[in-house]
């Protein structure tokens, strides 16, 4: 059964997003707690744990309560932050089906009211933006998908693959793959499929309308000196990747339902 928030319509409030590289306790004792809640023995959780940390369970605790209880605790409080959500991932593969949904959701519903950046998707923690993020990044998803431009498609998942990387994101890449994609949908839309997108900004300036163009040149102009010529010591930032992300997806999607 449904509990009384999800029955009635109520929300819990999502805090600003604070912290991406990091498992604060709050949510590793969560973790082990939601999993209880489906009626699981410690055993099963330590058996999960054991294998995503490489670990031996230790041959002298042989009784669920206190003993194997306790060594859990002990093994998820005491690992790495990103190992946490290694062994989220690994919990929700190896929970019954029944449970999957019910765990991603009470995950999920714990990231936002915690300002944590991540979130479940199929299984996957990948990283989480704002409602804005959010949403354009759905929002190009579903039009690539129903253009059927995967190659498109592959490049924005790749993307976003790059910002989840733990325990650190891979930054440029990130700027890589976004532009790839806009750069993928940019030839095909001209029907230029040599050019690079600079270049097809120039033969093709009315591809977006004058002077949103501008916002491609100036993406294409931030790419090139963060993303693929980096220099010394200038070190992109994720808040910027993330703008570099959502504008792209953006003008993706813009381009996707015109054409």
């Amino acid at each position: 059964m449904d509990r009384f928030s999800k029955r009635h319509g109520y929300k819990i409030p999502e805090k600003e997003i604070t912290m991406r590289e990091d498992a604060p306790i709050g949510l590793r004792d969560f973790v082990i707690q939601t999993v209880y809640g489906f009626n699981y023995k410690p055993s099963f959780l330590r058996r999960i744990i054991c294998k995503v940390l490489r670990r031996s369970p230790d041959q002298n605790n042989w009784t669920e309560y206190p003993n194997i209880e306790g060594e859990v605790q002990e093994l998820i409080q005491g690992c790495e932050w990103f190992h946490v959500y290694d062994i989220i991932e690994a919990l929700w593969q190896s929970v019954d089906f029944q449970h999957k949904e019910v765990f991603a959701d009470d995950i999920n519903d714990y990231f936002k009211s915690n300002g944590l950046g991540w979130k479940i998707e199929y299984g996957i923690v990948e990283t989480r933006g704002d409602e804005i993020f959010e949403k354009a990044i759905s929002q190009v998803a579903e039009v690539l998908k129903k253009a059927n431009r995967q190659t498109a498609k592959s490049e924005m998942e790749e993307a976003l693959n790059d910002l989840s990387r733990r325990p650190h994101p891979d930054l440029t890449g990130a700027i890589q793959h976004s532009l790839a994609c806009l750069e993928c949908i940019c030839r095909e839309v001209t029907g230029d499929k040599k050019a690079t997108l600079g270049e097809l900004m120039k033969k093709f300036p009315d591809v977006v309308p004058k002077p949103l163009d501008s916002a491609i040149e100036k993406i294409w102009g931030f790419a090139s000196g963060q993303g693929r010529h980096l220099r010394e010591g200038e070190k992109p930032q994720y808040l910027e990747v993330e703008l570099v992300v959502e504008l792209t997806a953006a003008l993706v999607t813009y381009l996707g339902k015109k054409y």
